[in-house]
């Protein structure tokens, strides 16, 4: 052989090796499921827990507190006023509802990242709200902005994650009245997938708003949904001004609000299934009828924060089989009205990315899927009860996200699907690693981890012995290093970094 021969056989396999070891942003389209919903109820149990709704809402009622505007919109729509207390009329919470969209589209800054909220998808976005932060090397400690960046950037990294987020941790080294600035320009220039609003307060919701309209231009803004934000009920049956106070900002501007009960069994709600799913359902009709009084035709989605707690010490507890009833059955009560639905995550009450994690978090996503959950919130990260942002529990959850998606592709039964070429040519005690077959489908038939380790004993052992969390630390490091921020234009940039700072340097800092 040619010495010209050699050298060109070496540049085909270093081309090669460049080519496996080069750095790929992959985004997985959002998940369209071809499995069917899991029904646990029936349609006896379905009436009656939609009745007893309908009895609690014109009965008890619910609190709109400190909200006097609220107050006067539901007086002119029929309810019953007392105090702050709201009693709506059977059927008028129901009525209201209808004009909230079945389905949305949520808009990227990347239209190849846009993601439909509703009927067979699910969209899944990563943890939000936790003030602390946990890696192998530093341990439990308070979150910061760089944090903040970081997560950021491991869900644009992370494949099978179609959303940004919002409050992925809570940055305590930013004064509270200005991190919500600094956060949303991470979303914003850091990623180009979808993202969330903040709800922290009201003058917040409208900051997202207007930074939102740099980035994606104000006509665009007021005619397409691109933020989704998270408006939590103070269960039982509250509504508190500063959470209804960002729906009005968010629904007025016709960007879209997930309605979520913060459910905890046996302190926020009834410790039977039935009880939870009938405060769940009164609830959300409520402030789903809110919204479309601020504006009709606002999207919305039905949210069900469910966990219960441990009668022995008061912890929250997760992934338990009354968690899974309440989230398969709300899901039903959801599509009974009409609604898209989100709940599950990665739930665990684990201090550490251990097999109490791995086991919790797998029984909650799994039902998710099953229950027919829309926009999973959390489905990534979540460590001790939702206190911790973890790093290693972050990408062991998204490596795990891709199992979800294959599972809903369902049961490929086409003339490939069938493989009766492959049986006919193996026949009886051949195997099928070399067939025809299996050569034109091994790339794409299995999914495969990032992640996880299958390699031989020896092979494992002499690479260190490392067990998942330390596989997780290599990954996390890995996919830091090789993040590529997504192109910009700059002129948007330097638009939404002129707002921050203007925003910033207009009031002082305040940390409560």
């Amino acid at each position: 052989m040619s010495e010209a021969g050699t050298r060109r056989r070496g540049g085909g396999g270093a081309a090669r090796r460049a080519e496996r070891t080069a750095v790929r942003i992959e985004a997985a389209r959002f998940i369209e499921r071809n499995i069917p919903n899991l029904d646990i109820l029936n349609d006896e149990a379905l009436s009656i827990i939609e009745a007893n709704a309908e009895t609690v809402l014109e009965e008890i009622g619910v609190n709109f507190v400190e909200n006097p505007a609220a107050l006067e919109r539901w007086r002119e729509a029929g309810a019953d006023i007392d105090g702050e207390r709201v009693r709506l009329p059977k059927g008028l919470a129901r009525e209201l509802c209808k004009t909230a969209p079945s389905s949305f589209i949520q808009h990227a800054r990347n239209p190849e990242r846009n993601v439909e909220i509703g009927g067979r998808n699910l969209v899944l976005a990563p943890v939000y709200g936790p003030p602390f932060v946990r890696d192998a090397a530093g341990g439990r400690r308070y979150a910061t902005m760089e944090d903040f960046r970081n997560f950021v950037k491991l869900a644009y990294m992370s494949k099978w994650v179609h959303h940004s987020g919002g409050t992925v941790c809570e940055p305590t080294d930013v004064a509270v009245n200005k991190r919500h600035l600094d956060m949303l320009l991470a979303h914003m220039t850091l990623s180009d997938k979808p993202y969330m609003g903040s709800v922290t307060e009201p003058s917040r919701a409208a900051d997202s708003v207007e930074m939102s309209k740099i980035l994606f231009g104000e006509d665009f803004v007021d005619q397409n949904t691109v933020m989704t934000s998270l408006i939590n009920i103070n269960s039982p049956l509250t509504f508190d001004s500063v959470m209804m106070g960002a729906l009005e900002v968010y629904a007025a501007a016709n960007q879209a609000a997930i309605i979520s009960p913060f459910i905890v069994g046996g302190a926020m709600a009834p410790t039977t299934v039935a009880g939870t799913l009938t405060q769940v359902l009164a609830e959300v009709m409520a402030g789903v009828a809110y919204s479309q009084l601020i504006r009709k035709g606002a999207p919305v989605i039905m949210g069900a924060f469910v966990t219960s707690i441990d009668m022995n010490s008061g912890a929250p507890t997760f992934g338990t089989p009354e968690a899974a009833m309440i989230t398969y059955g709300t899901g039903q009560l959801a599509r009974r009205l009409g609604l898209p639905y989100r709940s599950a995550g990665s739930f665990c009450g684990s201090k550490l990315p251990d097999a109490q994690a791995a086991y919790e978090t797998a029984n909650s996503l799994n039902v998710g899927l099953l229950a027919g959950v829309n926009f999973m919130l959390h489905s990534c990260g979540w460590l001790e009860g939702g206190l911790v942002a973890s790093y290693e529990k972050f990408v062991m959850d998204a490596d795990q996200l891709g199992a979800l998606h294959h599972i809903a592709k369902g049961v490929d039964i086409s003339e490939n699907g069938q493989a009766m070429d492959a049986i006919r040519e193996v026949g009886p005690g051949g195997h099928y690693l070399g067939c025809a077959h299996t050569q034109a489908n091994f790339q794409t038939a299995f999914w495969r981890t990032n992640l996880l380790d299958y390699k031989p004993f020896e092979t494992w052992d002499e690479e260190g012995a490392r067990d998942t969390q330390a596989l997780a630390t290599a990954r996390v490091a890995r996919l830091l290093n090789d993040y590529q921020a997504p192109a910009i234009d700059p002129g948007i940039e330097a638009a939404l970094t002129e707002y921050v700072a203007r925003k910033k340097a207009s009031m002082p800092d305040s940390f409560t």
